[in-house]
């Protein structure tokens, strides 16, 4: 039972002394034997892990239990303290943990890495574990468990923006089933937090209106009965627990140069003496010595994904992506109706097309306002703990603004679907801040992650469905306009209702009659296939450029005049193309490349295509000078 102790009876508590005791020896033992780490945190913060771990609904022995509780560890440069807790309560064995930690071939990497027991999220960068713990929180909403999420920090975090953002958003939902405990030692790298960069913690978590409570960090006695009372308040709630770095040794406690940096060996003998624990880190020495330079095991956490997809719509007329993805989404749920599918959105409901959704099923959508970093965690965490979560942005948000999200959402091997809209340069008058030209080269930092653009509406369609359909990370980029539909020189729809989408293929939407290629991804689609026609030139449109195959076209790139057009900067299709090109030993007689590089201006985005060589007439120009 979570908490079930109405107080902690005094044989636990003098077992968890005792518990806190040895940990400490070995947070100085592996940091020493690694000759890196972070100790000083790792001590203050030992009896908060210790609690947490044992009096949640988690069970050592089955770890990955679904409805366990979940425990967000925000700081995590404290793995030493982390990992030395849970071998403490039975989740990980010391031998393995204090030979390889932080080394090559390890999983106890320095900074805690989702997928280990009692660890639901990587982190590193701080600032970040709470709206991952909201987001884990906001997701029993739909996915029927009945867990509790605890959300470990420290207090020099506390001064970033994304947890303010995070702070408000659990108050809007009333989010009952999360707890965060703060480490407040004040002490950060650079000397005391409250000197550093001054945060009425308190004050603040009030104002958002959390329940605070305060307690001594190091007093297991009170600390057990803060948290208790968190955890059955219904509210979200926080607990500050005042501690003292370095908490333990005398020679450590408030000294800020410990936080970041391991004992020497003279150092290690002085404090295990002060702990009265045995000194056997030479055989951890020696035995690391002896492990392999190699990969660590991957762990990847994922789930099985059932849903109807449905059939596609095909379009006709006229038709934005970004309506065309809205609309499948919604279908998506009316097909689904048990299904966790949400979406989360910051405040451009119309704009991302995610407004049909909200007609129909406010209660899917999770509005998170203008505060987009906050948003894209959220989504993450909520898309791993099995709802199919879809994030609607404009590109310069879903993409640039919260990068370092989506890059945390990728090592956290989330199932989250982005649909990116107005990208590249085809929101026009809205001008350079809003034109998303980085939608491809952004993305394909996180590795891992698969970019979809779609070349109409139809495929838009189709990639939503896709999609949602299979685990992993998908950023979906589309524009703003109504774009003519893509169609088969017959006249008839090119991704009809018989389109299969494979993203490791491109189409093939003209046969060349010569030796004149046009390649292009996106909105530049329509354009690129219209010129194309007018000179008998082949075209081609790359919907997924990362995992593009090009051993499928080496038949229709071999020996040809390439011409790569993209709404997009210089580093996208075109780089990858040849790339790939070069790699595979395809050699074409011409190869150019029309992309953006520069900021781009305000004006209607046709004025904008014609100026930068996108449009119908640039094209065939191009394809006639090649």
């Amino acid at each position: 039972m979570r908490f079930g102790h109405v107080e902690l009876p005094e044989d636990i508590e003098k077992d968890l002394r005792e518990k806190a005791r040895l940990a400490r020896a070995d947070i100085l033992k592996m940091t020493n034997t690694a000759k890196s780490g972070h100790p000083g945190g790792s001590m203050s913060s030992i009896e908060i892990f210790l609690t947490v771990y044992s009096f949640a609904n988690f069970d050592p022995k089955n770890p990955d239990d679904p409805n366990r509780d979940r425990f967000v560890i925000s700081h995590g440069h404290t793995s030493p303290g982390v990992y030395s807790a849970l071998i403490q309560v039975g989740a990980m064995e010391r031998e393995e943990v204090l030979t390889s930690f932080r080394h090559v071939s390890s999983k106890y990497e320095g900074h805690v890495t989702r997928g280990l027991p009692g660890i639901d999220w990587t982190t590193g960068n701080l600032g970040q574990g709470l709206s991952a713990g909201l987001g884990m929180a906001l997701a029993t909403k739909y996915n029927g468990r009945d867990y509790h999420v605890f959300v470990m920090m420290s207090d020099a975090e506390q001064n970033k923006g994304q947890v303010a953002e995070a702070r408000r958003l659990a108050v809007k939902y009333d989010v009952g089933n999360l707890t965060v405990v703060i480490d407040y030692n004040d002490a950060q790298i650079s000397g005391k937090a409250s000197n550093i960069m001054k945060v009425n913690i308190k004050e603040e978590y009030e104002a958002a209106g959390w329940k605070v409570y305060e307690t001594d960090g190091h007093d297991f006695r009170s600390l057990y009965s803060a948290i208790k009372k968190a955890v059955e308040d219904g509210k979200p709630s926080v607990v500050l627990a005042h501690t003292r770095i370095g908490k333990g040794i005398s020679f450590m406690e408030d000294q800020v140069k410990y936080h970041g940096k391991p004992l020497s060996d003279e150092e290690l003998k002085k404090a295990l003496e002060e702990l009265g624990v045995e000194d056997d880190t030479e055989r951890f020495k020696e035995n690391r010595k002896k492990l392999p330079i190699k990969k660590p095991e991957r762990v990847k956490k994922e789930y099985e994904v059932r849903i109807d997809i449905g059939e596609p719509f095909v379009y006709e007329e006229d038709m934005d992506g970004r309506g065309a993805a809205g609309k499948a989404i919604l279908d998506l749920v009316k097909r689904n109706p048990n299904s966790p599918i949400a979406t989360v959105d910051c405040d451009l409901l119309e704009s991302v097309r995610f407004n049909w959704l909200a007609e129909e099923f406010p209660g899917r959508i999770v509005e998170a306002g203008v505060a987009e970093q906050n948003a894209a965690t959220v989504a993450g965490a909520m898309s791993a703990e099995g709802v199919i979560t879809f994030f609607g942005d404009f590109g310069v948000f879903a993409v640039d603004e919260t990068f370092n999200n989506q890059r945390l959402n990728a090592m956290n091997h989330t199932n989250l679907k982005i649909i990116a809209t107005h990208c590249g340069t085809n929101v026009g008058e809205d001008g350079k801040t809003h034109h998303a030209l980085f939608y491809l080269s952004g993305a394909a930092n996180w590795f891992g992650s698969e970019v979809i653009v779609p070349s109409d509406a139809n495929q838009a369609d189709r990639a939503v469905r896709y999609a949602a359909s299979r685990y992993g990370n998908f950023l979906i980029a589309v524009g703003r306009s109504k774009l003519p539909i893509i169609r088969k020189e017959d006249g008839s729809v090119f991704y009809d209702e018989n389109y299969v989408m494979e993203c490791e293929k491109a189409d093939i939407i003209r046969a060349p009659k010569n030796d004149r290629v046009v390649v292009s991804m996106g909105s530049v689609v329509p354009f690129a296939v219209k010129a194309a026609d007018e000179v008998k030139a082949g075209a081609i449109a790359v919907p997924c450029p990362l995992n593009l195959n090009i051993e499928n076209l080496r038949d229709v790139l071999g020996g040809k005049k390439i011409l790569v057009v993209e709404d997009h900067n210089w580093f996208g299709l075109g780089a990858i193309l040849a790339y790939k090109m070069m790699k595979a030993g395809i050699v074409p007689k011409k190869f150019e490349h029309v992309a953006i590089s520069d900021f781009t201006e305000s004006g209607s985005w046709k004025d904008i295509y014609e100026l930068h060589g996108f449009s119908e007439n640039k094209i065939v120009e191009k394809l006639k000078g090649l």
